[in-house]
C-alpha cells in the first residue's frame, strides 16, 4: 500500500437526508469550482500539485502527521479559492486518544475534504473504488494510505476490515461512509448498512457520527457561489455503550443521530 493506485479496495459503505434542489443531480462535476480554486491559487498550484503528487507517490517518506499537516494546507487553500466555507461543531467531541473511527453521512465528492478541514488530527478513509482515479482525490487518498472498495469483492471487505481493525487498534483513526453510496437528494441520508461498523466493534474503538449539511453544493453542482458545509462532530459511542447492540442497531443509531442534528441546523 503505497503509490497512488496501489490504495487498497474492499466493501463497506456511504449517504442522504433531507430533500434539497440539487442542480446536475447525480452527476458530480465539479468542474467549475474546481477551476475556481485553481485560478486563484494560480502562483501556489505548480508547488502544491508537485508536493501532492510527490507525496502521494512516496507515502512511507513522511509520518502521518506530516501527511496531514500538507493535506490540511492545500484544502484550507482550495476551500478559500473555491468561495467554501467549513462551519465546524462539536470539535471537543473528537477523542483525545488516537484509535477512533468516523461514520458521516455521505452526499458527495466533496465529504473528506470537508472533514480533513474540520479535524486537526490525522485520519485515513475508507472508501469506494470508482472514486480511485479522479484527479486531486486519488492523490490526496494516496497520501491517507486509504482502503478503496470494490463492492462487488465480498471477500475483498472481509480483508478490509481485518486491516481496518488492526490499524484502529494501534491507533490510527478512520472515516467510513456506511451508506454505500453518496446521497442524490441533498441533506436526505439513506440506510446505513450494519456491515460498515464491523471494525469498529472489533477494535472496540469509539465511534463517532458525523453530520455534513450542504457538502453536496461544492463539487456535485455545477457553481462557483459561495456555499457553507456545516460539519459536525457528535458525542462519540464508547465500546460499553455498544457492545450488547448488533451492528445493524449501531447504523440505525448513528443514522438516527446524524439525522437529528442535520434537521436543526438545515
Amino acid at each position: 500500500m503505497g503509490k497512488c493506485d496501489k490504495i487498497k479496495k474492499d466493501k463497506l459503505g456511504t449517504g442522504d437526508f433531507q430533500k434539497s434542489p440539487v442542480p446536475n443531480e447525480g452527476k458530480g462535476e465539479p468542474m467549475k469550482r474546481i477551476l475556481l480554486m485553481v485560478m486563484r491559487n494560480i502562483i501556489l498550484v505548480p508547488w502544491m500539485w508537485i508536493k501532492l503528487c510527490y507525496h502521494a507517490s512516496h507515502p512511507d517518506k513522511y509520518t502521518e502527521e506530516e501527511q496531514y499537516k500538507m493535506l490540511r494546507f492545500i484544502t484550507l487553500r482550495a476551500n478559500k479559492g473555491g468561495n467554501v466555507k467549513i462551519d465546524v461543531h462539536g470539535e471537543e467531541n473528537i477523542p483525545a486518544e488516537n484509535g477512533f473511527m468516523f461514520f458521516p453521512n455521505h452526499q458527495g465528492l466533496y465529504d473528506v475534504l470537508a472533514v480533513v478541514e474540520a479535524c486537526p488530527k490525522p485520519f485515513s478513509v475508507v472508501a469506494k473504488k470508482e472514486i480511485a482515479n479522479i484527479p486531486f482525490l486519488k492523490q490526496v487518498f494516496a497520501c491517507m494510505k486509504a482502503y478503496m472498495l470494490d463492492r462487488e469483492d465480498v471477500r475483498q471487505a472481509m480483508q478490509v476490515i481485518i486491516h481496518v481493525t488492526e490499524e484502529v487498534k494501534k491507533g490510527r483513526n478512520y472515516l467510513i461512509f456506511a451508506e454505500g453510496t453518496r446521497s442524490k437528494n441533498g441533506n436526505q441520508l439513506r440506510e446505513f448498512k450494519g456491515g460498515s461498523f464491523k471494525s469498529a466493534t472489533k477494535a472496540k474503538c469509539p465511534i463517532v457520527p458525523v453530520a455534513l449539511i450542504d457538502s453536496f453544493k461544492p463539487f456535485d453542482t455545477n457553481t462557483i457561489t459561495p456555499v457553507t458545509v456545516q460539519v459536525h462532530f457528535l458525542k462519540p459511542m464508547y465500546y460499553e455503550e455498544y457492545k450488547e447492540m448488533k451492528t445493524t442497531e449501531i447504523a440505525a443509531e448513528v443514522k438516527k443521530r446524524i439525522e437529528k442534528v442535520i434537521s436543526e441546523n438545515i
